[in-house]
C-alpha cells in the first residue's frame, strides 16, 4: 500500500451543505431519495443514509464522507506525544525515528488500543504511520543533532547566569566601560587537515573522496580577541615547538604574535605573552581601562597575569563554567564562520599545491585568508548581542535556553521547571480490541467504549530522564564560577590557593629528592657487593630518566613491544607511532631550529 494514497475520483468529497439541500427537498418538496440525490449530484445511498442519521442523531450537525480508519491515536492523543517529542528535544534527550516508533508501540499496549499484526511482531510501530505522524504534524522535523557534553547541559542553569550578569552589572556600574573597551578573548585550534567542503560529484557514486595533507594533523592554537563595536586586534598563534622562531608566523596576519611549547595549547606563559600583546594594541592603562572577558581555564588565571592586568588596568570577569557556548561571543557568531573560512581556505592551498604535505608553519597564512571572511562587523556585533553582554540585556535567554539543566538538581529554580504535560484519557479493551495472544487487524470503525477513567501519558511509559541528587564532595578540583578575578579579594584567594600548592610541591619534590638519594646510596652498596648486578640496575636508572619527545611519556610506562627511535642530531628518544615513521629521523625540535 503506498503511504500517500491519490484519489481516483471525487467519492466522499461532496460538501455537507449539499447533502442539508438534498434533505430539506426531500422534506418540504415531498421527492424521493434519488431524485434529489440526481439534482444534487450525489450518491443516492450517501444521501439515504445522511437522512437516517439526521433523523436519529441529536447532535446538530452530521458528519460525512470518508474518515481515516488506520490511525491509532486521537488527534487530542497525538498532540500530547508532540509535546513530549518536544520537550524530550528541549532538554537534549531527542527521541530518534526507532525510538518513537517503540514509544507509540508501548502507548498502544498501555492504553490497550487496536493496532495492526505488524505492530507486536516487530514490538515497534510501522515505518508507514510514522511517516503519516510526521505530515500531520509539521511542527516536528528530523534534525541532526550537535553534540554537547553532560557539563555544558547542565551547567547552563539560571543560576550560574545570574551570578555572571551580576558580576557584568557590577563592573560596568564601577567602570562606565565603552563598547569599544569591552573585550572577549578565546583560543582555538586550526588542524593541518581539514574537513573537506562539499563537492559534486557523478550521481550514483557509493564513495567520492577530497584529498587532505595527511591522515592526522597537528594543531596550533589561534587566539582571537574581539570588541563589541566589531573590531578585532591581531591573533596570537602557539605552536606546538619548544624553541619558537619568529619566522613562524612570517606569512600571518599583520601585527600577529607567536609563541611556542611542547604540548602546543595555551599555558600560563603563553598567556601572559598574549596579555602584553593585548595591551599593546587596545592601549590598556590606569588611566584607560578595558574590560577582558574569558573561561575559567587554568592558564587566563596565573598569579603573574592578574598582576599584569590590575598594573595596566585590564579587568577580568571570566564566564561561569561550561556556559562559554552560550555566553561567549566567539564562540555564538565568529568561530563557527572561521573554521569554515579555513576549511574552504586549506582546500584551495592543496589544489595550488599539489603533491604537498601543508605543516603547521603554513597556518598563519591559512588563517590570515580566513580571518577577514569570518572576524567581520556584523558577526561580532551579532555575538555581542545575543549573549546580552551589549548591549547589556539579562533576558537574553529565554526558559527553552535552560530547558538541558532541567535533568540535574544543579542550582536551578523550580519556577524554570516545564509543567507537566497533559495526560491521555485511557480507553479500555472492547470486543475487538488486540489482546497479547489475539492480534486483530483495525476495523473501519473507531468506536470504542471507555469504562475506566484512569488518566496516563507518555511519561508513565518512558519517563523524562533525571538525575539523582549529586553528593557533596571536598576531593578531586575546584569547582570555578563567574569571577572578577582583577579584584583584589578575588585575587587574594588564588594567591592563597597558588601559595598552598607551591608548598605542596615543594614538599613532593623534597620527597623525591630523599628518594632518590636512598635510591643512589642502595646502588653504591650493591656495587661492592655485586658489579654486574650493579651495571644492570644503572641501566634501568637511566632508561627511566628518557620520555617520548612527541607525547612526552616516560619509557618505563611503554606498552610490551613498543619501538622507539632516536633523533640523529639531538640523540634523544620517541615512539615510533608518534613520529613519521621514516628511516633518517629528525625530531620537531631540530627541524625548528
Amino acid at each position: 500500500m503506498p503511504r500517500t494514497r491519490v484519489h481516483k475520483t471525487e467519492r466522499g468529497k461532496s460538501n455537507i451543505s449539499l447533502y442539508e439541500q438534498a434533505y430539506d427537498t426531500i422534506k418540504n418538496e415531498n421527492v424521493s431519495i434519488r431524485a434529489a440525490a440526481k439534482k444534487f449530484h450525489l450518491c443516492h445511498v450517501s444521501l439515504m443514509r445522511y437522512k437516517r442519521k439526521r433523523e436519529t442523531s441529536t447532535n446538530a450537525t452530521v458528519a460525512m464522507g470518508y474518515r481515516s480508519c488506520n490511525q491509532i491515536f486521537s488527534t487530542e492523543e497525538e498532540e500530547v506525544m508532540v509535546k513530549y517529542i518536544i520537550k524530550s528535544a528541549d532538554i537534549y534527550y531527542g527521541l530518534s525515528t526507532k525510538e518513537i516508533r517503540r514509544l507509540a508501540y508501548d502507548l498502544v499496549k498501555k492504553y490497550n488500543l487496536r493496532r495492526p499484526r505488524q505492530w507486536d511482531d516487530n514490538q515497534q510501530a510501522g515505518k508507514d504511520w510514522f511517516s503519516n505522524f510526521m505530515k500531520r504534524h509539521n511542527q516536528l522535523s528530523i534534525r541532526c543533532a550537535q553534540p554537547t557534553s553532560l557539563s555544558r547541559a547542565t551547567s547552563f542553569n539560571p543560576a550560574n547566569v545570574k551570578i555572571f550578569f551580576d558580576n557584568l552589572t557590577k563592573v560596568l556600574d564601577r567602570n562606565q566601560f565603552e563598547p569599544n573597551d569591552i573585550y572577549n578573548v578565546d583560543e582555538t585550534g586550526v588542524t593541518t587537515v581539514q574537513k573537506p567542503d562539499r563537492i559534486v560529484a557523478r550521481k550514483g557514486t557509493r564513495q567520492v573522496g577530497s584529498v587532505t595533507s595527511a591522515e592526522r594533523g597537528t594543531l596550533v592554537t589561534v587566539t582571537v580577541a574581539v570588541n563589541a563595536i566589531g573590531n578585532s586586534i591581531p591573533p596570537m598563534f602557539v605552536f606546538p615547538r619548544i624553541r619558537y622562531q619568529e619566522h613562524f608566523i612570517r606569512d600571518g596576519p599583520v601585527g600577529c604574535t607567536g609563541a611556542g611549547n611542547a604540548s602546543g595549547w595555551m599555558q600560563e606563559s603563553e598567556f601572559l605573552i598574549f596579555l602584553k600583546h593585548f595591551q599593546k594594541y587596545t592601549d590598556a592603562s590606569l588611566s584607560h581601562k578595558v574590560l577582558l572577558l574569558l573561561d575559567n581555564h587554568s592558564s587566563h588565571i596565573s598569579i603573574e597575569g592578574l598582576d599584569f592586568c590590575k598594573a595596566n588596568g585590564i579587568t577580568m570577569l571570566s564566564f561561569p563554567p561550561h556556559c562559554s557556548h552560550k555566553l561567549q561571543p566567539l564562540d555564538r557568531s565568529v568561530y563557527g564562520p572561521l573554521k569554515k573560512a579555513v576549511n574552504s581556505a586549506c582546500g584551495a592551498w592543496l589544489r595550488t599545491n599539489p603533491g604537498k604535505t601543508m605543516s603547521i608553519y603554513h597556518i598563519p597564512g591559512i588563517i590570515k585568508t580566513a580571518l577577514p571572511l569570518s572576524l567581520t562587523q556584523n558577526n561580532i556585533q551579532a555575538g555581542f548581542r545575543c549573549t546580552g553582554i551589549y548591549p547589556f540585556n539579562r533576558e537574553s535567554f529565554t526558559e527553552l535556553d535552560f530547558a538541558p539543566s532541567f535533568v540535574t538538581d544543579r542550582l536551578i529554580d523550580e519556577d524554570h521547571r516545564d509543567e507537566p504535560l497533559p495526560q491521555l484519557n485511557n480507553r479500555t479493551k472492547s470486543n475487538n480490541m488486540l489482546t497479547p495472544n489475539n492480534a486483530v487487524i483495525p476495523s473501519t470503525s473507531r468506536e470504542s467504549e471507555a469504562s475506566e477513567s484512569n488518566t496516563l501519558s507518555p511519561e508513565v511509559v518512558r519517563p523524562f530522564p533525571k538525575a539523582p541528587p549529586r553528593k557533596i564532595t571536598t576531593k578531586g578540583k575546584k569547582k570555578r564560577k563567574s569571577t572578577i578575578y582583577t579584584y583584589t579579594p578575588e585575587k587574594n584567594v588564588l594567591q592563597a590557593e597558588y601559595d598552598a600548592i607551591k608548598k605542596k610541591t615543594v614538599k613532593k619534590i623534597l620527597k623525591i629528592s630523599d628518594e632518590r638519594q636512598g635510591k643512589s646510596t642502595t646502588r653504591k652498596r650493591r656495587q661492592k657487593k655485586h658489579l654486574d648486578t650493579s651495571e644492570n640496575d644503572e641501566e634501568e636508572e637511566d632508561e627511566a630518566d628518557y620520555f617520548c619527545l612527541v607525547c612526552l611519556e616516560h619509557y618505563n610506562k611503554s606498552r610490551p613491544g613498543e619501538k622507539w627511535v632516536q633523533c640523529l642530531d639531538c640523540k634523544y628518544w620517541s615512539h615510533e607511532d608518534c613520529t613519521t615513521q621514516e628511516d633518517l629521523y629528525v625530531c620537531h625540535n631540530c627541524q625548528s631550529e
